[in-house]
């Protein structure tokens, strides 16, 4: 470690030892009881005597006071924050950092703890990545919580991805099996897809929840968290650039809750990621997130697909019972996908398309976002009833759509993502079936509040089916939306009510950086890994290479590359990128119509032409 740059609190928050009461309504009057059980006087809620006490033990002995701590290093930086259980008056309002040197602690940066929220966040610069370093985080005289921080695994030829989401509140207890599982599989890397807790106004109390259930696997290895929809508090989220919505629900576009409210929950799961790409607010002041992380050689890009996204609410035509919801098969699919809706918005989409160009130490390349870009489940809910199009998920709208998946495939990037409780993996169609990148929706991590289930109305497969599959209904379809997707495997629970048929889990994805394959995997949640494969849900694993993430039909090819290199393939015609990917010596680049090309080279970026006005077979 080199000229640790130490980012201290100012001299008088290092002073503190008697705080003054905080503000006991921090989101304003109407919201008293927003995040009520860890604010103002949240003792005397958490007393044996109170009503409507706490979910969990909050008023815990002042020596357990660090809760957990979780982290992400990248570009010489690491970022860690560290989450308390609330403080009392008097105590401390300072939490500190100390890295392990031979058999001592050396502290190297100390913070306030923040509030409402109880968390305290460190940054360290010039961060040497090429070592492991034990770290402990430390609150008063006596309250510690240790940790790892790993090397970055640049030498490993496997970069192994932990792909989970969907943690229901309505089973509070530990995840042992599921703990010991992932310990066990020891991700390098660990990403939280969202909904993390399902408490809504009390997303401190939940945040911690989660933290306990997990932190054991979470302290030693970098973990993305990024919230959804109930981690800020509705049941659905269709962020419109951070308007204000009027209910849970939010089919109208929004945030219900305040602006230091969904501010919180994401200062809570966000701020150990690295800086955002452009940090500009929304709305209201609203931040945002999105980023991206190179890990082993593995860039992944991390977006924020409800933020910017149109509520269908008072934009579209009515084609069901909720706003959001489409039952007529008669419908004209063009009728709800209209000018001027928004997804990723152009924010993200120039974000995406600028980091598919960009493999400063990218060997392979992901896209982590929450929710799918298809819809690829039919029955929904407690009563599994038929929905032909949902418009929560990433389906809608499909021009916005479309026009994410064209950025993910320009890099041949992979997609992982969680939300829709269905564990599934798809390949995605663009143009036509299959020209898209390959996606991974996790399982739910506890499948109790809503179930999917994939069962197509006609009870066959499509085209394309995979050969030999345990799995009746693979190979071609269109979702509700009419969009083209490859269904290559399902998780369907038998029952939702029984806790051992719910088909909840996660999900590990493999980068095998050295040849370009990936491996998908899906793991129930009472297994037991050292049973290999034959504990996994049916139909997995799956594995594919990289190149699969352009599926478009090859016409021809060009040159083939005289060295290693980034290579980037742009049409003349239409001055579309193709595709810009990372290649080997002898690599033949493909292309998709005929016509003229340039074709442009360098180390980590494509910054020379090799080729202008060639075609294939030249």
């Amino acid at each position: 470690m080199k000229n640790l740059h130490l980012i201290l609190a100012t001299a008088a928050s290092l002073a503190f030892s008697a705080h003054a009461a905080e503000d006991p309504h921090p989101f304003g009057e109407k919201y008293k009881r927003l995040d009520h059980f860890t604010t103002g006087e949240w003792w005397t809620v958490n007393s044996k005597k109170a009503k409507g006490r706490p979910f969990i033990k909050l008023d815990v002995p002042r020596d357990e006071v660090v809760a957990f701590a979780l982290y992400t290093q990248d570009n010489s930086v690491l970022k860690l924050s560290a989450q308390l259980y609330p403080l009392k008056p008097g105590e401390p309002r300072v939490a500190r950092l100390e890295f392990k040197e031979g058999d001592a602690w050396k502290e190297v940066a100390s913070t306030e703890v923040l509030y409402p929220g109880w968390s305290a966040h460190f940054r360290i610069e010039d961060w040497d990545s090429s070592k492991t370093v034990n770290y402990r985080v430390r609150h008063g005289d006596a309250a510690t919580f240790e940790g790892i921080v790993r090397k970055d695994p640049i030498d490993k030829d496997v970069i192994v991805v932990g792909n989970l989401s969907c943690n229901s509140s309505r089973s509070p207890g530990e995840r042992p099996q599921m703990l010991k599982n992932l310990i066990a599989q020891d991700p390098d890397v660990l990403f939280f897809a969202g909904d993390q807790t399902y408490h809504h106004t009390q997303h401190t109390a939940g945040w911690i929840q989660f933290g306990l259930q997990f932190r054991d696997v979470m302290k030693d290895r970098p973990t993305i968290t990024i919230p959804d929809d109930h981690d800020i508090g509705q049941a659905n989220l269709w962020g419109a650039g951070g308007t204000k919505a009027t209910t849970t629900a939010g089919p109208e576009g929004g945030y219900l809750y305040p602006p230091k409210y969904v501010n919180m929950v994401q200062r809570h799961q966000t701020w150990h990621l690295p800086d955002a790409f452009d940090p500009t607010p929304i709305q209201r002041g609203i931040g945002v997130y999105y980023t991206s992380i190179t890990v082993g050689g593995v860039d992944f890009a991390i977006i924020e697909d409800r933020k910017f996204k149109t509520g269908p609410d008072g934009t579209i035509p009515k084609m069901g019972p909720r706003p959001d919801h489409i039952n007529d098969p008669a419908y004209d699919r063009s009728a709800v996908d209209l000018p001027g809706l928004v997804l990723l918005g152009d924010r993200q989409l120039s974000f995406l398309n600028q980091w598919g160009q960009d493999w400063t130490g990218a060997k392979m390349k992901a896209v982590l976002s929450q929710t799918a870009f298809c819809g690829a489940v039919h029955l929904h809910g407690p009563k599994a009833e038929r929905l032909l199009a949902d418009l929560d998920s990433n389906a809608w709208p499909q021009t916005g759509r479309n026009k994410a998946l064209t950025e993910i495939r320009r890099s041949w990037a992979t997609h992982l993502c969680g939300d829709q409780h269905l564990g599934v993996v798809v390949k995605h169609g663009i143009e036509s079936p299959g020209d898209g990148p390959m996606a991974f929706t996790s399982p739910a991590l506890v499948n109790t509040i809503y179930g999917r289930w994939w069962h197509p109305l006609e009870e066959k497969a499509g085209t394309n089916a995979v050969p030999n599959s345990p799995l009746p209904w693979t190979g071609d379809y269109l979702d509700g939306l009419g969009n083209h997707i490859r269904m290559l495997a399902y998780a369907n629970a038998p029952d939702i009510k029984d806790e051992k048929q719910r088909a909840d889990g996660y999900g590990i994805a493999r980068f095998h950086t050295k040849t370009g394959d990936v491996t998908f995997e899906a793991w129930p949640r009472f297994c037991d890994v050292t049973e290999g494969d034959n504990a996994q849900f049916a139909g997995w694993p799956i594995k594919f290479n990289t190149r699969e993430n352009d599926g478009r039909t090859v016409k021809g090819t060009l040159p083939p590359l005289q060295e290693a290199g980034v290579i980037q393939v742009i049409d003349e015609a239409s001055k579309e990128i193709l595709y810009t990917t990372r290649a080997k010596a002898g690599f033949a680049p493909p292309v998709y119509t005929s016509g003229k090309y340039t074709v442009k080279f360098g180390k980590d970026k494509p910054d020379a032409t090799l080729h202008k006005g060639i075609t294939a077979g030249s």
